[in-house]
């Protein structure tokens, strides 16, 4: 099973130290991060910890190779 496409590009986002679910399904009305909708798909969110402030580009696509950064695959999707 493949996951759904949330959107085609990523999100670049500035993160505070903490910890952090992002969404492996593309089924979270949270986008990138989970909200529990992954439930019954067989995917599972991907933890991220975070020790100091830090800007990410998190995959929206869910095909990325480098989960949760985006890596460009969303480039070659259709």
């Amino acid at each position: 099973m493949k996951p759904k496409v949330a959107e085609k590009t990523p999100v670049s986002i500035d993160l505070d130290p903490g910890t952090y679910w992002w969404c492996a399904c593309g089924h979270s009305k949270k986008q990138p991060f989970c909200d529990g909708s992954h439930k019954g798909t067989g995917f599972a969110p991907k933890k991220i910890e975070i020790a100091e402030k830090k800007k990410l580009a998190l995959c929206r696509c869910k095909h990325t190779g480098k989960a949760p950064a985006c890596d460009g695959t969303h480039r070659t999707l259709d």
